[in-house]
This record gives structure tokens, C-alpha cells and sequence, in this order.
């Protein structure tokens, strides 16, 4: 007891001992006028304070500690080195930059933010150029958030999870406006080239009600390059075994003192027949794409505006089926089983962005975009034909009360959407629009806290009225140690046809057992997602890590349930009974040695709902995943600029549930579990310069193939013909290699 006594009657002394650097803000005048809720944090860690109403500020100094960070909305943020214990002032300067400015010292290739209220992990440019990344579909094969696979055995179309689920439950953006829904929801991640894409943020969780009712298990938002960042010359080749050719180009060249313009251009063709299994069908489609953008961006800093306009054009055929199907003399009969998918699609989007130079916290945006989607397609006797015309308008207004720890999103946004489909004979027709308004509320304290709160509220002609809550919480434990927690509701049309063309790639019969609902004669889909997460930064023999877990439930209050569990049908309900995705993840990040990243991950997935069969596990959803990846860089010799960089990936994945075949003949039935499946992915790069490097890889090194991924290959015309059984990689092992050219 006495020792107790001693402890807290010392406690106060320690406090006193600790040292503290002190200090007031000022804005840029000679009236020095405080400025009272600036941030204030020591670089690198989430110790910091807020400035209070007269500016002042307190917070604890190590000697470590050497960089002190000073933001505020609307001022530039300016970083001081600090080498003792002292007081300071400081006077921060107005500016009307749109961009945020970011003070780093070597960027990293993924990392998640220490402040941020929601989970975000932050994929770079450079995390991109680890693998071929020729598409956004292929540029989540180093991240273990994001799981991807191939949607069935013949149209080579990859599909991506999150949270365990697929990517109909995730908002996908382009520079945050919505864009691969509908009907690019089966094809639209491979109309996107990767070396368009500057950079990646997924977002786990329910996400921000600014950019609609949809989100349910994350987002992905892809910001494109920028024509006054981007290179004036930029060419990317890529060839690989398999005879896949891609090639990317970008001009970028300034108009004028506030316009810039870039033109690219996207070529890829594969148009060699591959059949490595013998099962007389090819193991990827033939295909060619051509995809074009033109991207003007306009700056005016004086006045406070920003500005972009794209105007993309995509034309993408792919041929596919066995390998004898000739499309003149074959097509809609039963000399050979083949498809054809025939997509043409125009883009325009625009955003532009002011920030008051008087009130520098006030900004308002204005986003819109329409496309036009028409795709013809067949699959062996059956057809599908979809056209998709889209609209979609944002205002957002952002402010602060009070001081720069209270800040407020507002806004009102508009979606109109017409669906024109035939499936074989008959004909879907609907048009869905919205209107809706959003309200958006952070509490940001550096010290401890940062609270996202958002409400909004939304008119659908087809869904009726609804509110859409959203919640996101961060809070510092203890140094380096953050813990996140989230709340969210999302609401979806389920696009039931465009989600899942793979189905017209069986023989089974579908069916829509609902005839009451909105939409198909089904029921919105409605769920509420619940997330925790825990951050911690460490030190191991003087070098940097981190371990990251995180827990996400979605509950499902009503789910169009896409059955395949009768192997001759495929039947669409609404959901009797519970549905639910539990995803646990645990990643470490550490770094042994300079220019040495690795990081490593474990993912259990607990995904079961209920079909009228019975309360079963999700099809193909591995209950286990393990990821590795290695990364090094060498140092860059400064006289010539070379380096190289070596990357290697790992992924493995457990048993995966098949749906039911047991209606098959013996010979077409199926075990109820997958083999498990491990694939391996390296890639090599030399620098020559600043202009030139070379890039030399491999993806599914060990050849790891799935047999027989095609049921009833031998019969295609036949009940038991299924191409959706696909758990694991079909072609086997491809290698490629590319160049890169570069003008600044």
C-alpha cells in the first residue's frame, strides 16, 4: 500500500519532468490574428494537439521527435525542425491550391492511414508497376484486401471479392463518380488500363454516404493521372507468352498558362488459340480492345478553380468456345459451341472545384458524367443484349464550424439510369432515377479522435424513399496504436443479368421466383455492414512494421439469393431467412533491412446464406487465405539513375464449396470441395534512366491449373454443360515482358 502511496504521490512530478513544446499559430498578417484550430503533429507518429482560440498549443516533445507539422483548411501546411523543448510562433501563409499538400519522405507503394477515420488503404503508382497491371482488374493481385479470380472458364473475365463477397456489393469510382455498375458490372474493370491509373484507394466498410446509396461491403476509387503530372511521353509495351499485346501511349502537352490536355491510347489483342487441357474449348477468349481518352484538366490558383474533362471511347470484341467454333458458319447453332461479346462504350465526365480565396475552408464541387454502354453478345444458343444509358450529378459544398476540427459535407446528387435488355426472346425494360441529399459531419482532434458521421436521404422512382446512415470512428489508444470502428447501411438495385452473364454460359434453365418486387419482380437488396480494425506501428531491431486486424460483418436484410444449387437451373429469390459474410484479416508489414518490404497476411471468411436447399456456405469463397509478398528495391545509382526492383507474390487459398451437381449423370458430378490452390507471381525491372526501364515477370510460376473446369465439355449442347465451376487458374504459367518510355 505504501508503495502505491509513493507512486501516485510522484506522478505529478513525473508529469512536470516531461517535456512539452508549446507554441501559438498565427495567420500570414501584421494584426497577428490567432488561428485558433490548426493542427499541430509530430511527423511520422499520431502525437499532436489542436490550436485552441488563441492559438496556443501543447504537446509533448521526445528526441526523437525532429518534425513538427503545421495545417490548417485553406493555408499551406509547412513543417519545422525542431531539435529541443522550447516555444515557438509560427505564421501560416492563405493559399487557394486545390491540392492537398503532403509532406513524405520515401513514398510508400500501399499504406493505410494513422488518421483517417475510415479504414483506406492507399495503393501507389508504384505498387502498381509490381505486376503487368495491364487493367484495374488485374491490379489488385499484390494486396491481400482484394481477392481475385476468374468468373467462369471461357470469356477470361476476372472478378474481384471484398469482405467476401463479390463486386456488385462494392462501390467502384473513378475519380469518385460511380462508374462500373450496370452494365459494365461483368466487363468493366478490364476497360480501364492500368497505366491510366495514378493511384487506388479501397475503402472496407459501408464507405461516405457523398457518393451514394450503393456501398455495402467497401470502395474502390481509381484516380486517374493528371495531364500536369503525367509525362509529356509516356509508352508502355507489353508482350507475353501467351501472345497476349498491349501497348499505351500518352501525350500530354500544355494549351495554355491555365489549360493542359492528354491524349490516351490503349491498344490490346490476343488472337492465339490456346487449349492446354485438351478439353477442345479455349482457355482464354480472342479478343482485340481499343480505348481512347482525352483528359483536359484547367488551373486557375488566383481564383481558386480546378477543373477536368474526359471523353473516353471503347470498343472491346472477344470470341470464345471451342476451338473449332467458326462465328460465320457457327453462330446461334450446334456445329460448335462459341460466344461472342461485342461492347461499345462512350464516356463523358467532368468535375471542377472551387476554393473561396476569403474563406478558404469553403469549397464547393460539381461532378457529372454520362455514359453510353451497348453490348451485343451470345453465348452457344443463348442471347444477351444489353444497352445501358447512365447520368450522374454531385454538388458538394464542404465548410468548417467553428474551427478546422469541425467540418461539414453537403450536398445533393441525381442518378438516371435506362436498361434495355433481351435475353433470347425476351425483352427487360426499366428506367431507374434518383435524387437524394447527403449530410456529412468529421470531428477531427490529431490527439486522439476523428468521428465521420453521415446521413442522406434518398428518392427512388422504384425503391420509394430511405435513409442511408453511415459511421466511422477512429480512435488513438496509445503511439502508433489506432483502433477503427464502423457502421453502415447500403441499398442496391440487384442488376441480376448484367451481374451474372456468366450463367449464359450453362445449359440451365432461369428462373425469377419473385413477381412482386420493383425490379425483375425481386425486391431491393438491403444490409448492414459493422467493422472493426486495429492498427499498430512498431520498431524491431531499429527498423519499422506494422500489424493490421480487422473484423467485418455484413448482414443481409433482404438479398436477391443467385442459386445455382440445382445443377439444370439457376433460380433468383428474394431472401427467406439469414444471409451473412464474416471476414477476419490479420496483415504485417515490415521492413528487415533498407528497400526491403514485406508484408504478410491470413484471411478467414465465414459466408453462408440461406437457399431454399438449406442454410449452405457461399460457392467458391475459400474459407482460408494466405499472402505473402516480398519487395526490393536497389539504391539508385546517381550518377545514371539505373536501379533495379524484384517483386514476388504468394497467395494460397483452402477448399472452396461447390454448388450441388448431384442431379448430373455420375460422370458430371462433382466433389462437394475444391483442391486447394497456390499460385506464385514474380516480376524483375531494370532502370536505365529516368526515360527507359525494362520489366521481365511471371505470373502462376509453379503452373498451378485446374482440370476439367468445364463440366460436360465433351457435350456442350447437352443439361449438364457449365462453365462456372471455376476455382483456380486455367492457363497455367504465362510470362511476359515489357518496356517503358518516358518523357518528362
Amino acid at each position: 500500500m505504501k508503495q502505491i502511496i509513493y507512486i501516485i504521490l510522484l506522478l505529478p512530478l513525473f508529469a512536470i519532468s516531461q517535456s512539452e513544446l508549446k507554441g501559438t499559430v498565427f495567420e500570414d498578417n501584421a494584426s497577428k490574428t490567432p488561428l485558433p484550430g490548426a493542427n499541430v503533429i509530430w511527423y511520422g507518429t499520431t502525437v499532436g494537439d489542436v490550436t485552441d482560440f488563441d492559438g496556443k498549443f501543447t504537446i509533448p516533445y521526445k528526441k526523437e521527435y525532429n518534425k513538427l507539422i503545421i495545417s490548417y483548411v485553406g493555408y499551406k501546411t509547412d513543417t519545422l525542425l525542431i531539435s529541443s523543448p522550447k516555444t515557438i510562433t509560427h505564421y501560416l501563409k492563405p493559399t487557394s491550391e486545390l491540392d492537398e499538400i503532403e509532406i513524405t519522405s520515401r513514398k510508400k507503394p500501399s499504406s493505410i492511414s494513422y488518421l483517417s477515420s475510415q479504414n483506406v488503404i492507399n495503393v501507389s503508382s508504384d505498387e502498381l508497376l509490381k505486376a503487368a497491371c495491364c487493367n484495374l482488374s488485374e491490379s489488385f493481385e499484390t494486396n491481400p484486401s482484394i481477392d481475385v479470380n476468374f468468373a467462369d472458364a471461357v470469356t477470361g473475365t476476372r472478378q474481384i471479392k471484398m469482405l467476401g463477397l463479390t463486386s456488385p456489393y462494392i462501390l467502384i469510382a473513378t475519380e469518385n463518380i460511380p462508374s462500373i455498375r450496370g452494365a459494365s458490372q461483368a466487363f468493366g474493370l478490364s476497360f480501364i488500363p492500368g497505366t491510366w491509373v495514378e493511384s487506388i484507394q479501397i475503402t472496407k466498410g459501408a464507405g461516405s454516404v457523398v457518393n451514394g446509396y450503393e456501398s455495402i461491403t467497401g470502395q474502390i476509387n481509381a484516380e486517374l493521372v493528371k495531364p500536369t503530372t503525367d509525362d509529356k511521353l509516356f509508352v508502355n509495351l507489353y508482350g507475353a507468352s501467351n501472345a497476349r499485346l498491349e501497348l499505351n501511349t500518352h501525350f500530354n502537352t500544355k494549351v495554355s498558362d491555365k489549360w493542359t490536355t492528354g491524349v490516351y491510347l490503349h491498344g490490346s489483342t490476343l488472337n492465339t488459340k490456346h487449349d492446354v487441357n485438351n478439353d477442345n474449348f479455349l482457355d482464354m477468349p480472342l479478343y482485340n480492345q481499343v480505348n481512347v481518352m482525352n483528359r483536359w484538366q484547367y488551373t486557375n490558383p488566383e481564383k481558386g478553380l480546378v477543373s477536368f474533362i474526359n471523353l473516353k471511347y471503347l470498343k472491346d470484341d472477344k470470341q470464345t468456345g471451342e476451338i473449332d467454333f467458326n462465328p460465320e458458319t457457327d453462330k446461334l447453332t450446334t456445329n460448335n459451341w462459341g460466344s461472342e461479346i461485342d461492347t461499345e462504350r462512350y464516356e463523358v465526365s467532368a468535375k471542377l472545384g472551387y476554393v473561396n480565396a476569403e474563406l478558404p475552408w469553403q469549397s464547393i464541387g460539381v461532378q457529372a458524367a454520362f455514359s453510353g454502354h451497348q453490348q451485343d453478345s451470345y453465348f452457344g444458343l443463348n442471347t444477351y443484349d444489353i444497352e445501358h444509358n447512365s447520368l450522374y450529378a454531385n454538388v458538394i459544398y464542404n465548410t468548417i464550424i467553428s474551427d478546422s476540427r469541425h467540418k461539414i459535407k453537403t450536398g445533393i446528387s441525381y442518378t438516371y439510369d435506362h436498361y434495355d435488355e433481351l435475353v433470347n426472346t425476351t425483352d427487360f425494360n426499366r428506367t431507374e432515377n434518383s435524387i437524394g441529399g447527403f449530410l456529412e459531419y468529421n470531428y477531427f482532434n490529431l490527439d486522439k479522435l476523428n468521428v465521420t458521421a453521415g446521413l442522406r436521404v434518398d428518392r427512388h422512382n422504384l425503391l420509394g424513399t430511405f435513409v442511408t446512415p453511415r459511421l466511422h470512428l477512429r480512435y488513438t489508444t496509445w503511439e502508433k496504436g489506432v483502433f477503427r470502428a464502423s457502421v453502415g447501411r447500403g441499398k442496391r438495385s440487384a442488376n441480376i443479368l448484367a451481374e451474372n452473364q456468366k450463367l449464359f454460359s450453362t445449359s440451365r434453365n432461369i428462373n425469377i421466383l419473385n413477381t412482386t418486387g420493383a425490379i425483375y419482380g425481386l425486391d431491393p437488396e438491403i444490409a448492414w455492414n459493422y467493422g472493426v480494425s486495429f492498427l499498430q506501428g512498431f520498431r524491431v531491431f531499429g527498423r519499422k512494421g506494422e500489424v493490421i486486424a480487422d473484423f467485418y460483418r455484413t448482414d443481409f436484410k433482404n438479398q436477391v439469393v443467385v442459386d445455382y444449387e440445382n445443377a439444370q437451373q439457376v433460380n433468383f429469390y428474394n431472401l427467406a431467412g439469414e444471409s451473412y459474410a464474416n471476414s477476419f484479416q490479420v496483415e504485417l508489414h515490415y521492413e528487415p533491412f533498407n528497400n526491403f518490404n514485406t508484408r504478410l497476411a491470413y484471411k478467414n471468411y465465414d459466408v453462408k446464406t440461406q437457399f431454399n436447399s438449406g442454410k449452405l456456405e457461399r460457392p467458391l469463397t475459400p474459407k482460408h487465405r494466405f499472402f505473402a509478398n516480398a519487395s526490393y528495391e536497389t539504391e539508385v545509382d546517381e550518377g545514371e539513375s539505373r536501379q533495379w526492383k524484384f517483386d514476388a507474390t504468394y497467395n494460397w487459398l483452402g477448399a472452396q464449396r461447390l454448388s450441388s451437381t448431384q442431379n448430373n449423370p455420375i460422370q458430371y458430378q462433382l466433389s462437394e470441395y475444391s483442391k486447394t490452390v497456390a499460385t506464385f507471381n514474380a516480376q524483375v525491372t531494370k532502370v536505365f534512366s529516368p526515360k527507359f526501364e525494362v520489366y521481365l515477370g511471371g505470373e502462376n510460376i509453379f503452373n498451378t491449373r485446374q482440370e476439367n473446369p468445364i463440366v460436360s465439355a465433351d457435350n456442350p449442347f447437352g443439361s449438364s454443360f457449365d462453365t462456372t465451376f471455376v476455382y483456380g487458374p486455367i492457363f497455367g504459367a504465362n510470362y511476359y515482358a515489357g518496356l517503358r518510355f518516358k518523357i518528362k
